[in-house]
């Protein structure tokens, strides 16, 4: 154990001597509040709840005439996103590829709000024609749509493709999630054009992101078993949802659309995703990585860090 700690301080103490000779004392101190918990501008911090968020945002007040969608709710942040915005009278639709575990999550709710109106669907969001399925079914119920979350995930450690032959953590983190809201756009235009009610689309991202470089993105390097590397296909991924981001933001001013969508960093949080990462980024040295990764200089400031209701 001493070997790893001292392996750990070996790599971030030069880390930390580099990112101060380039003057980021604000970085370093905006990291140190953020792993103590401190409260930022927006009013939260990263011990905030999603249930303290939810009952102070002005967009909920509302909300029992708001539809959601959301997708990785089953686990994680997306199951405390759908519990907290049920519990305020939102209308929660859960597409998810294990409909058991989506109905033992409608349960929970249910309990915890027995007037808590949840629908579940069926989605494979690596799978192109699973995505259309599900964006029809939902469009055939003819419910407005006011709240899109892509907030589903994965990461996989070695080379997979989805049925439509796609690198799998891409296909399922971002092309899954693009036709989905390529699909769902107009409907939520539709309806904050009926309600008066803004729009709101966001996007998971990841501070990972930035690991990708500057010049391109890696597709071609990684499509073979031996160059095939988890977190770069993780990060591009990333990336790409941001870029996915800006580009649904500049068509739907063009359009003098009533909705916005942003890309956002929701922290390092031990969900599904970190524990997929086996051995020294899990378990009791989790903060070893966070700190290392929360020092490592942004290439990008085209996220922001809050808990995705905060966005909203």
């Amino acid at each position: 154990m001493c070997s790893i700690y001292m392996l750990v301080v070996a790599i971030v103490l030069p880390c930390c001597f580099e990112i101060l000779s380039l003057n980021c004392g604000t970085l370093m101190k905006e990291t140190l509040r953020y792993l103590a918990g401190i409260v930022g501008p927006s009013g939260y911090g990263s011990k905030s709840t999603a249930e303290q968020v939810a009952n102070s945002c002005s967009y909920l007040v509302d909300s029992q005439r708001l539809t959601a969608i959301i997708t990785g709710a089953t686990s994680g942040i997306g199951e405390e996103t759908a519990r907290a915005v049920a519990k305020r009278g939102v209308r929660v639709v859960i597409p998810a590829r294990d409909i058991k575990k989506a109905a033992e999550l409608k349960e929970r709710i249910r309990k915890d709000n027995p007037n808590a109106e949840v629908i579940l669907c069926e989605i494979d969001l690596s799978s192109l024609a699973s995505v259309k399925r599900f964006c029809n079914e939902f469009l055939a119920l003819g419910l407005p749509l006011n709240i899109l979350i892509n907030n589903a995930g994965i990461f996989s450690q070695k080379l997979e493709f989805s049925e439509d032959k796609f690198e799998m953590t891409f296909a399922t983190n971002y092309l899954g999630h693009y036709l989905l809201t390529e699909m769902l756009i107009q409907k939520m235009i539709e309806t904050a054009e009926q309600t008066g009610i803004q729009g709101r689309i966001i996007n998971l991202s990841s501070v990972i992101h930035s690991w990708v470089g500057r010049d391109c993105f890696h597709f071609n390097q990684m499509l073979h078993p031996i160059n095939y590397n988890g977190t770069r296909a993780y990060a591009q991924s990333k990336l790409a949802t941001i870029l996915h981001a800006k580009e649904i933001a500049k068509q739907l001013k063009a359009k003098n659309a009533n909705v916005t969508i942003n890309a956002v960093h929701p922290g390092i949080v031990k969900t599904g995703i970190f524990r997929a990462h086996k051995g020294f980024i899990t378990g009791k040295n989790l903060h070893i990585p966070i700190l290392f990764f929360s020092l490592l200089p942004s290439c990008s400031s085209l996220y922001l860090r809050v808990h995705p209701l905060a966005a909203m």
